[in-house]
Order: structure tokens, then sequence, then C-alpha cells
């Protein structure tokens, strides 16, 4: 339980302080010092390199999660704190998946196409759904650490 536990933990800081990072405080700076050939570029390559973690920490979550659940005896041994915790974090996969699979490959395109416009539409696109998943993400890790007194 140990290192499924600190496993769990370590993806959970990889993708959610990376996206609070990202959103709090490489955001608003590059907006402000960069034009949008250098700013999108920056943000298409930037991606590029944090996915690779956040499909790690994906895979970690996910395969930790189970793994815990199952040592504890299953779903109907674990608190509603876990079944909350499981919700949300298959609902941040999903929209992760969504963010990966469409807007991020159309930003990539655009990008690669120096198609400023449209690179700016989906990078703001790209934008909402990493705010979404990030208050999602800060919520999951309150219900983690405070759900079992909550729901006792």
């Amino acid at each position: 339980m140990p290192l499924a536990i600190s496993l769990h933990l370590l993806a959970a800081v990889i993708w959610v302080g990376g996206m609070f990072f990202a959103y709090q405080c490489l955001r608003p700076v590059a907006a402000k010092v960069l034009e949008p050939p250098q700013r999108l570029t920056l943000w298409c390559q930037l991606f590029k390199r944090f996915f690779v973690w956040v499909w790690g920490a994906v895979i970690a979550l996910l395969v930790t999660g189970h793994w815990m659940i199952g040592l504890m005896g299953g779903m109907a041994a674990v608190g509603l704190h876990v079944h909350i915790m499981l919700a949300s974090g298959y609902l941040m996969v999903a929209l992760f998946l969504h963010l990966y699979f469409a807007p991020f490959q159309r930003l990539k395109k655009a990008v690669g196409a120096s198609d400023w416009p449209k690179a700016g539409a989906q990078l703001n696109q790209i934008r909402r759904l990493v705010g979404i998943n990030l208050l999602l993400g800060l919520i999951t890790i309150v219900n983690a650490v405070g759900g079992r007194m909550l729901y006792a």
C-alpha cells in the first residue's frame, strides 16, 4: 500500500501542479510579453513535453487507484470519498483525452501552418479545458485529504 499511495500522490502532484503552474503563472506572463506567433509556438512545444508527463500520470493514477481499491477490499469496502475521487478522476481523464485528441492536435496543425488565428482559437479552448480540469483536480485533492472525515 505505501508504494501505491506514493506513486498515486506523485502522479497527482505532477498533473495538477503542472496545470496550476501553466494556468496561473505561465499563461498570464506569456500573454503579456510574447507576440501571438511566439506565444502559440511556446504553448505548442510546452504541451508536447507536459502531455508526456500527463499520460504517465493518468496511467499511474488509474493503476494505483484501482490497485489500492483492490487492496482495501473493492468498491463496496471503500468510503464515499473514494467513490467521489474515482468519479472526478475519470472525468478529468475524459477531459484530458478530449483536449489531447481534439484541440491540441488542431493547435499543432495550425502552428505548423502559421495559422495564428486558428491556433489562438484552439489555445483558448485548451485554456478553458485546463481551467476546468485544474478546478476538478483541486477539488479531488481536497476530497482525497479530507473526505474520509467529511463523509464519516
